[in-house]
């Protein structure tokens, strides 16, 4: 499609055109699921407060949670990169 066969918003009576009714129905569907996660991230804040309460480190458990995101394959490599460059600095 080039510059002279863009559809406008208006012109809906095109099969390339812009269906304005189809476009609403997305961009409401992306507001709802903009809420929600809003919603979840108040809390996931609200059970880090919560274990922070209860002596844990918030620092140590998002990091427990990025490493349970990554396969044990990734996890090795990250590991074996992360000792080498610590013996190159003498920190092992």
């Amino acid at each position: 499609m080039n510059a002279h066969s863009m559809p406008k918003v208006g012109d809906v009576s095109s099969s390339e055109g812009v269906a304005a009714d189809e476009l609403k129905q997305f961009i409401e569907r992306i507001e709802r699921l903009e809420e929600e996660k809003a919603g979840l991230q108040g809390d996931i804040k609200d059970v880090f407060a919560e274990l922070k309460g209860r002596g844990f480190d918030a620092k140590a458990v998002r990091q427990i949670l990025r490493i349970r995101k990554k396969d044990h394959a990734e996890r090795q490599e990250e590991e074996a990169i992360l000792e080498l460059y610590m013996q190159a600095l003498g920190m092992a």
